[in-house]
């Protein structure tokens, strides 16, 4: 049977740490009655729609991101699948049948100065914002100060910019989505009960040139990264779970302690994850990053002390139970 997953591309998606993830949720999780899950920064889904299918004791969950043009594919995704659908059937059909690099470059050219014109109805700005997103280089969502996209043309000759299975299994599951577009501050007033925040923010740079937090005009600076523990401490002294993910600093330059100074209060976990996004092949490969979150009993520790076996989120969309080391 099918499943939901991301229907874009997006940098730094989690599809590849979700075992982890979940490894290092509180313990007692599944047994939450009525739990809210919010994620202030969705970017490509994977933790959302992954949660949403592994945890049915769910009932609410909100979402949130700073960047309209994302917010819109999802509120198009949950209210209106089939138009969708189609107009992307459309442009799908248009563009596989071009027989030269040189036509379809052009086509994407078009494509990407129409979107940027900013004056598209919803449903032809998120066609355009899939259809850019399948054919640009390397699936790269990148903007420039202006807000304009930027990315150059990816040279894929066939690429499936529509996906009617997957777009109708997230509509449906995003049927209890909240969708919010703003600051990550805003989620707060949807917290009660048993809540449990996700924070996957644009991830601090571990050089000059590794920035990839350009998903707006906005920039997440160091500052930013400072306001973000501040609401993490809002959260934590109103009672609420928090999980954060970011870069390890420390992992590639050993004197650089800004997040383990900075969540010093927190627990601080380490977990390796491939980064596949660079133009320069030599550059791509295994990096640790950190999680943090503010409680201390989690799935794997608890699993660690009782033997248990747990279930494992792996890449096929498949369940495999095993023992937790």
């Amino acid at each position: 049977m099918a499943k939901a997953k991301p229907f874009i591309k997006w940098v730094g998606g989690k599809t590849q740490l979700i075992e982890q993830l979940d490894a290092q949720l509180p313990a007692d999780f599944g047994n939450w009655e009525n739990a809210t899950y919010i994620e202030p920064f969705v970017g490509g889904g994977a933790m959302l729609f992954y949660m949403l299918q592994r945890y049915p004791n769910i009932k609410h969950a909100v979402i949130n991101d700073i960047n309209a043009d994302l917010t819109t594919c999802y509120r198009i995704v949950r209210d209106n699948p089939e138009e969708l659908i189609v107009s992307l059937q459309e442009i799908q059909d248009a563009y596989n049948t071009l027989q030269t690099e040189e036509a379809r470059k052009e086509f994407f050219l078009t494509a990407r100065d129409r979107y940027n014109e900013k004056n598209l109805d919803p449903i032809e700005n998120t066609t355009k914002f899939f259809f850019l997103n399948r054919t640009c280089f390397n699936g790269l969502y990148r903007v420039n100060k202006k807000g304009l996209f930027n990315v150059p043309f990816g040279k894929y000759s066939n690429p499936q910019i529509c996906d009617p299975m997957t777009i109708r299994k997230d509509s449906e599951l995003l049927q209890r989505v909240e969708i919010m577009t703003g600051d990550f501050e805003e989620t707060f007033q949807h917290a009660e009960g048993n809540t449990l925040f996700y924070f996957d923010p644009p991830y601090r740079p571990l050089s000059d040139t590794s920035s990839f937090n350009d998903y707006t005009k906005e920039a997440f600076n160091d500052d930013a990264q400072i306001r973000l523990k501040e609401y993490c401490d809002r959260i934590h002294e109103a009672g609420f779970r928090f999980m954060l993910s970011n870069s390890d600093c420390k992992g590639k330059n050993e004197a650089d302690s800004f997040f383990d100074v900075l969540y010093k209060a927190y627990q601080i976990e380490r977990v390796w994850a491939s980064r596949f996004i660079n133009a320069n092949a030599s550059k791509r490969g295994k990096l640790t990053e950190i999680l943090v979150h503010n409680y201390k009993e989690t799935k794997a520790n608890v699993y660690v002390e009782n033997f248990q076996l747990e279930p494992m989120f792996v890449a096929e969309d498949e369940i495999e139970y095993r023992k937790s080391d």
